[in-house]
């Protein structure tokens, strides 16, 4: 398991080297989540040593009782709904819901008269969500195709937007929380757990786009991503935790990248490189 840590010190930003454009991180991700919403099992393991798992990440008792359709495709970093405060007849929006761990998680939280809205760019993973949520009872739950930088729903509609690994796969971070921001109610809360960078990744990881789809060349240090959310208008932010990834963990993440294979991987500095932050935040009552 990562190491826990309280917060300390400044991040400084990535500049290791030009990052992909935009075209390329939003097609790298589209087939990496596409891929993965057509396979049975998850990106996550159980084991301690990887750098996500629903066993790590979830109580026992929520994951058992949870489809395990949603938990096969799992590819958090954190569980946002531990910080979000959830209450009966909430409206909450899931930045990112891929197969619907966290949407199905916040349905039984928010009860029957609340609404859980799922947005997500990847078709296959809104297919897969939908159908899980149909042949499970889900009634309170809709899943919407859509980026995150422009989601397809109005103005001031949540009570609370919540977000697992993966405002860091966008890259217009600052969109992001305007948008999260838009459709929150004033009062609203914002929760999120994230990967966020620590030091300068090296050079061949910051450019490696399947990395990049993977939850690590997008990731921006603490000051950036707290500083986006401010310039979204969002106050009363908080670093609630972070877990610092250890070498070992990075680079059995990372071995599938296309950066010349484990034995290049292994050569490298990857510890304290980047960590699990679970971070929430406020939009100020009028």
């Amino acid at each position: 398991m990562a190491e826990k840590t309280k917060r300390s010190g400044k991040a400084k930003p990535n500049s290791a080297g030009p990052k992909p454009s935009e075209g390329e991180v939003r097609k790298a991700v589209r087939e990496r989540y596409g891929a993965l919403a057509l396979t049975p099992s998850s990106c996550c393991g159980s084991k301690t040593e990887t750098m996500c798992g629903c066993a790590e990440i979830y109580p026992k008792a929520e994951i058992i009782s949870l489809p395990s359709e949603a938990v096969a495709v799992s590819a958090g970093c954190g569980n946002p709904t531990a910080i979000a405060n959830l209450k009966p007849g909430m409206t909450v929006v899931d930045l990112g819901s891929g197969g619907g761990i966290d949407c199905f998680l916040s349905a039984r939280k928010v009860g029957p008269k609340g609404k859980v809205y799922g947005i997500d760019a990847t078709p296959e993973m809104i297919h897969r969500a939908r159908r899980t949520a149909e042949e499970n009872g889900y009634d309170n739950v809709e899943f919407r195709l859509g980026e995150i930088e422009h989601m397809p729903l109005d103005d001031h509609v949540a009570d609370v937007v919540i977000s697992n690994c993966v405002i860091n796969l966008s890259p217009d971070k600052e969109q992001v929380f305007k948008e999260a921001f838009r459709v929150l109610r004033p009062g609203g809360k914002l929760a999120v757990s994230d990967i966020v960078l620590l030091k300068d990744l090296p050079v061949e990881v910051a450019k490696d786009l399947r990395a990049w789809s993977e939850c690590v060349s997008g990731a921006v240090s603490e000051k950036e991503y707290i500083g986006a959310m401010r310039k979204a208008g969002f106050c009363d932010i908080k670093v609630q935790e972070r877990a610092i990834y250890t070498h070992e963990q990075l680079s059995d993440y990372l071995k599938d990248t296309d950066m010349g294979g484990i034995s290049k991987i292994a050569g490298m500095d990857l510890a304290n490189l980047v960590a699990s932050y679970k971070i929430s935040a406020a939009k100020a009552k009028k």
